[in-house]
């Protein structure tokens, strides 16, 4: 929408919209109506800027301090920003609203970019932000599903208040019945934690409609490693998605840590969808080790039960609930199993 900032009658045209593409310091944003501007940022949104709190009625004349973000880029695709309008008809984004969410992972700072590391020489950096799901796409054959890690990505997803979708692809590989029956098994408990599953088959085209469905209207990032099949799904869902997105992540994928260019994809049937190549790092880097127990939601009724409440770490410690519900089979003894690995490391 365009229109005049309220705060500067005789100021600026101003752009709002949402961030659907960033390459190298260059941002495409796109308002509701279609209109696509090409930004690039403001210096001052590469800064917070520290005011006093006594003196709310005069901030902006007392800035005690300015301290650099910790972020590599304050902006991310998914985020709704003010753009002014240059003269050029290029803009320069000013202001982005706050975020429903975000998906971050930590990346390597020795690439120069500007901005403050943690000790350990990391910086955050935002995949996406305003994500209404992860879609976790593992293969449900050839080679089995690597559980664990599925657990790891619905924890990160949990965390970070984001849903999360389960898409098991190559079905039509799953030839030996016990292999099928070990699968369905894992489904089901998924299925009843409230997770989304579909088993998905891009030769046959079995399930795909149940990921259309679970799409549509959604802002979607798809996580899972090399070979999980997405390019082939994406192209089973829409002709030619697949390798829009692939010549992408060509470039972005060059450098282990590097997304310095991203990009939403628009669903014919609706929804858009991101892709994130070299995700090694996304998931649970910074999570501290007591609160991991939360982004599993088959262990959160019984945090806070145990003998030693919450400094209870559900491994050793007597009178644990969540070892009792296990023990019970209320929880799944493998997804716990996956719980103590992932604390442990």
């Amino acid at each position: 929408t365009m229109s005049s900032d309220p705060n500067l009658p005789d100021g600026p045209a101003t752009f709002v919209g949402t961030v659907y593409k960033k390459s190298q310091g260059v941002y495409t944003v796109r308002a509701e109506d279609g209109r696509r501007l090409t930004c690039a940022i403001s210096n001052r949104l590469r800064k917070v800027l520290i005011y006093p709190t006594a003196a709310p009625t005069s901030l902006h004349h007392r800035v005690q301090a300015v301290r650099e973000i910790r972020d590599l880029d304050p902006v991310a695709v998914g985020d709704l920003v003010r753009a002014t309008l240059a003269g050029d008809g290029t803009g320069l984004i000013t202001e982005v609203q706050p975020r429903r969410n975000a998906l971050t992972r930590l990346a390597a700072s020795d690439h120069g970019a500007a901005g403050r590391t943690s000790k350990d020489g990391f910086k955050t950096q935002v995949i996406a932000a305003n994500v209404d799901q992860i879609v976790a796409v593992m293969t449900a054959a050839g080679p089995a599903p690597k559980w664990e890690l599925l657990d790891r990505y619905l924890a990160a997803a949990e965390l970070s208040g984001v849903g999360a979708f389960v898409c098991l692809t190559k079905a039509d590989l799953l030839d030996e019945p016990e292999a099928a029956e070990e699968l369905l098994e894992e489904v089901l408990v998924y299925r009843r934690l409230g997770y989304p599953v579909a088993v998905v088959s891009a030769a046959t085209g079995a399930g795909l409609d149940e990921v259309r469905d679970c799409l549509q209207g959604r802002l979607s990032v798809f996580v899972g490693k090399s070979g999980a099949g997405k390019t082939t799904l994406l192209n089973a869902l829409q002709p030619g998605l697949g390798l829009r997105v692939k010549q992408v992540n060509a470039v972005t994928g060059k450098g282990k840590h590097s997304t310095t260019h991203l990009e939403l994809f628009d669903l014919d049937f609706g929804g858009q969808v991101v892709d994130t190549p070299g995700m090694r790092e996304f998931g649970l880097d910074r999570i501290e080790p007591d609160d991991l127990a939360y982004g599993f939601v088959d262990l959160r009724p019984y945090l806070g039960a145990c003998k030693f409440g919450l400094d209870c770490a559900h491994d050793h410690e007597p009178g644990c609930a969540v070892k009792a519900a296990v023990a019970a089979g209320q929880v799944s003894e493998r997804r716990y199993r996956s719980y103590l690995r992932l604390r442990e490391g």
